[in-house]
């Protein structure tokens, strides 16, 4: 069997920013990361070959061209990087299981040393449940006839959306990711791709802030509940100083976001990220909070990042293109989209500092907390019912 990941930087970027902000702020910390598949898959049968796979990134490490490349950005500090050139994934912090027809994936030990598992991880569960398909040279034949045609709906569209490659994490294989970067290269508002990789090997901007993690750790990072969010924010600000100012909404849900997003935050962030909910409610709502705070939403970004097609992108870019920025992240729909269903495959934090933490989510189905004591307990505290 042969490696799936050979690259550290094989990997989202906001796993690497969130890192590195963990090795500054909290390098102590310990977190539990629990595996959970939201489709109807069964990836039961995948387990020994995940756990092999577990077992080869032992062996990844930062090259000294990728250390020179991430010291090329702006916002990665020589200390981290330096860090980075040491780091090496345990896989003693991972247990692979399989229950029945189910895959159980658990990750455990100190957020420094695990952070950068989840996204590997969810690329070879993907990978490998696409190799169970008898027909991949099929498959990717019709991949390739719908990214043409999704390429063709962008040059006729009337308006240019700006969109990034964000498919990593439930890409059908590697090499497909890569295949589909280089044909987006051609296409119109393509801005970059959220794989670090990818964009030193392509030369496009990386792109990505924050994961739902980084709010929910500050659940139990010392911040009273109430104010877990404002205090995710505020270490994010200190550590990035203006940089990768794009806050990401939805973690404990759009009204609970809003109160705590106050005029502070408004003035000090680029711009928010939709990653639930209906888009269009969520546009609508923030567009709205920007002008009550009388700042003008023309001068921030919004990113919608939940589940995107070409279609939806050109219909929220007609929506909303004369009322903010708007930028896309578009995921499954360029890096699976291969004529069968695929798996939805996610990997979140439960606990941090041996306490649970949990998203609330604005769709139903994404909300994910291990402890229903601590889920009500934080729906009371915030306002809001379970998704």
């Amino acid at each position: 069997m042969e490696p799936i990941i050979t690259s550290l930087l094989d990997t989202d970027l906001y796993k690497l920013t969130m890192m590195q902000a963990v090795l500054h702020r909290y390098p102590q910390a310990h977190v539990r990361y629990e595996f959970r598949c939201r489709s109807a898959h069964k990836l039961g049968a995948l387990a020994e070959r995940v756990e092999a796979q577990v077992g080869m990134l032992r062996g990844v490490a930062l090259t000294k061209d990728e250390a020179e490349y991430l010291r090329s950005l702006r916002f990665m500090k020589d200390d981290f990087v330096d860090f980075l050139s040491l780091f090496r994934f345990n896989p003693d912090y991972v247990q692979v299981s399989r229950d029945g027809d189910e895959l159980r994936i658990a990750i455990e030990g100190p957020w420094l040393h695990t952070i950068l598992f989840e996204v590997p991880l969810l690329a070879i569960v993907a990978e490998l449940e696409f190799e169970t398909h008898p027909d991949q040279a099929r498959l990717l034949a019709k991949g390739r006839e719908r990214l043409e045609e999704k390429l063709a709906l962008l040059r006729s569209a009337d308006v240019v959306p700006a969109f990034a490659e964000f498919g990593t994490r439930r890409r059908a294989a590697r090499r497909w990711q890569t295949e589909v970067v280089n044909r987006l290269l051609e296409a119109k508002g393509f801005s970059g791709t959220s794989n670090v990789d990818l964009a030193r090997r392509f030369g496009l901007l990386p792109i990505g802030t924050m994961a739902h993690e980084w709010l929910q750790a500050h659940q139990a990072l010392g911040a009273r509940l109430v104010d877990s969010q404002k205090a995710a924010l505020e270490a994010w600000v200190q550590e990035y100083r203006g940089d990768l100012g794009i806050a990401l909404t939805d973690v404990i849900g759009m009204d609970a976001f809003t109160r705590d997003f106050d005029l502070y935050f408004a003035k000090l962030f680029d711009g928010l990220r939709h990653d639930s909910g209906d888009p269009v409610v969520w546009a609508e709502t923030m567009i709205a909070h920007y002008r009550a705070l009388r700042i003008d939403p023309r001068s921030k970004q919004l990113v919608f990042s939940d589940g995107l097609d070409v279609e939806q992108m050109i219909a929220l870019e007609k929506a909303f293109g004369q009322q903010a920025k708007i930028a896309f992240g578009v995921g499954t729909n360029l890096t699976h989209d291969l004529g069968i269903e695929p798996p939805s495959v996610v990997i979140k934090m439960t606990e941090c500092q041996g306490q649970p933490v949990a998203k609330l989510s604005d769709s139903a189905g994404k909300t994910m907390c291990r402890d229903a004591s601590y889920l009500n307990y934080l729906c009371s505290v915030f306002g809001k019912e379970a998704a």
